[in-house]
């Protein structure tokens, strides 16, 4: 009985292994495709499929060699880079769990964050290293690991417990590392500040992911021969989960940009020739204003995305004047579902402008009420999907998992409308989420750091239209009787306890806030009585 017992589970193994996808999985069949396909590059290096491949088999060998195991939690901290790259498929092939973090967050906002996850690791850029370990001060952190340095002699003293990763995988062997992994085993912790003070963790399965690429991949017309640009943070769900990993799913050649900068992107398309970009509007409106958009030869540029906040009307057209061989793709969805939902396709981006589209692939959506009833055509209700993209749950967080996965459904806190055509346009963030500039802040968290300010008798933040950064931080305060609080003691103030995107743009007061009859800010109307701010 006890043979044939093993004998089942041997079998079980033998097939969960064959038939296994994981993000490891994923790049090593990618380079048994096309060992020779231009992959990536980052500065001055370049590197092939099968190059690549092989740094990540070294990388995932020193980590096993050091001791990390499958489960552990790993913080990454860095701006783009190809080791960024590198260790995300490393850490996916021994099973470890990559927490890409925010690099513009506060300490206590990074502490927070390590202690809720149980860190074990960290993998950082130099310029990033000393502030996890000033956030990390009462952890036992065993691994600590610094991307992109070539000599160790030119550390930093404060980073001597700090391991150069290139040090520690020279030498290692370039085989695949294949350890028992399953397509269900967390591979990404992404936190998201949601609407609480404090961020959650998203729990992503190797499963969701990839699920979630060939969303990206079919609704996006992807394909092997793009060459796409890498500008925006990789720390960020949107650059690396609908362009980064598709593209290594594919086989299409990248380009690693440090950061979004109008001139450097505008330069590489023209330089590498490239087909593919992501930016949100913000970073689209700068493109078109820089001065090198009229004399660089942009005519490769074929399949142009955004995302995180709606394209004003007048930016699109004079994109799509402009860049005449290109098409648009408006891509919505927030981290928990990987991130892609919906996507508007360049056919109706201006028959649909301001629309997100309709679900992608893997998606179901509906819009429903309270009662978790799907509502009629046209009329306003809460965005909620079914999806293998969808998180396993937020860490160690069982209530809010059970919240948002009410009556079997992902809701998304996002209020919208389906229109007849089966179009969804996204009417309010039901949570009071700011988008500014493509990334989320929490109003009720700047409305607790604003109260703490002395003077302050009642403050509402809300997001107001903002040429640049489509949605602007602005907080409309109601000082106490006798107080002159000004501006820029607010702001002041903010910075002192805000990371500097959650810091209001705006600041502006008043002697009452609109309430309705049981005492709720009316932010609707604050939003319709401000929305001319930033022009003043």
């Amino acid at each position: 009985m006890n043979t044939d017992s093993n004998v089942v589970d041997e079998l079980s193994n033998v097939l969960e292994r064959a038939r296994r996808n994981t993000l490891g999985d994923l790049l090593a069949r990618t380079s048994e495709r096309m060992p020779e396909k231009f992959a990536l590059a980052y500065r001055d290096k370049r590197l092939n499929y099968e190059e690549l491949n092989h740094v990540v088999n070294q990388t995932a060998h020193a980590f096993v060699k050091d001791g990390m195991k499958k489960g552990d939690m790993i913080t990454v901290m860095s701006k783009n880079s190809l080791d960024f790259v590198i260790v995300n498929f490393a850490l996916a092939r021994i099973g470890a769990v990559m927490i890409p973090v925010n690099y513009m967050l506060t300490k206590d906002d990074v502490a927070f964050i390590l202690n809720h996850a149980g860190v074990k690791g960290f993998i950082a850029s130099e310029e990033y290293a000393p502030l996890l370990d000033t956030a990390a001060i009462n952890r036992d952190i065993m691994f600590r690991y610094l991307m992109d340095i070539d000599d160790a002699e030119t550390l930093d003293g404060r980073l001597e417990e700090w391991v150069p990763l290139r040090d520690t995988r020279e030498n290692q062997p370039t085989s695949l590392v294949d350890l028992d992994l399953s397509d269900d085993d967390l591979a990404h912790v992404l936190y998201t500040s949601g609407t609480e003070s404090r961020p959650k963790g998203v729990m992503l399965t190797h499963k969701n992911i990839i699920s979630e690429y060939m969303s990206c991949i079919v609704d996006g017309s992807m394909n092997e021969e793009d060459v796409l640009i890498h500008a925006l943070p990789m720390y960020h769900s949107a650059q690396l989960h609908c362009f980064l990993g598709p593209s290594i799913y594919l086989g299409s050649s990248g380009i690693i940009l440090d950061g979004a900068s109008p001139e450097i992107i505008l330069q590489t398309i023209e330089k590498e020739c490239a087909t593919q970009l992501f930016c949100p509007p913000t970073v689209w409106i700068a493109l078109l204003r820089h001065p090198e958009f009229e004399s660089r030869n942009l005519s490769t540029l074929e399949k142009c995305y955004y995302g995180a906040a709606i394209m004003p009307r007048e930016v699109l057209k004079e994109l799509s004047e402009r860049l005449p061989n290109a098409r648009f793709w408006n891509f919505y969805g927030q981290t928990e579902v990987s991130p892609l939902a919906t996507a508007l396709q360049p056919k109706d981006q201006l028959r649909k402008l301001g629309s997100a589209g309709k679900p992608t692939l893997n998606m179901q959506t509906r819009i429903v009420d309270d009662c978790n009833i799907e509502v009629p055509r046209g009329e306003v209700g809460e965005i909620v999907h079914r999806t293998p993209h969808a998180m396993k749950g937020y860490l160690n967080d069982p209530e809010k998992t059970a919240e948002a996965f009410k009556g079997g459904w992902f809701h998304s806190g996002d209020l919208g409308i389906m229109d007849e055509d089966g179009y969804i346009t996204i009417i309010d963030r039901k949570k009071d989420m700011i988008n500014t500039g493509g990334v989320n802040v929490s109003s009720r968290e700047v409305e607790e750091t604003i109260y703490q300010l002395n003077g302050v008798s009642e403050v509402a933040v809300i997001g107001i239209p903002d040429e640049y950064w489509i949605e602007a931080v602005t907080a409309i305060i109601v000082p106490k009787e006798g107080v002159n609080l000004t501006e820029d003691a607010v702001m002041e103030f903010c910075k002192e306890s805000l990371s500097t995107f959650k810091v209001p743009k705006y600041v502006a007061f008043t002697d009452t806030l609109p309430k309705n009859p049981s005492g709720k800010v009316l932010k609707r109307e604050l939003r319709h009585e401000y929305e001319g701010l930033s022009e003043a």
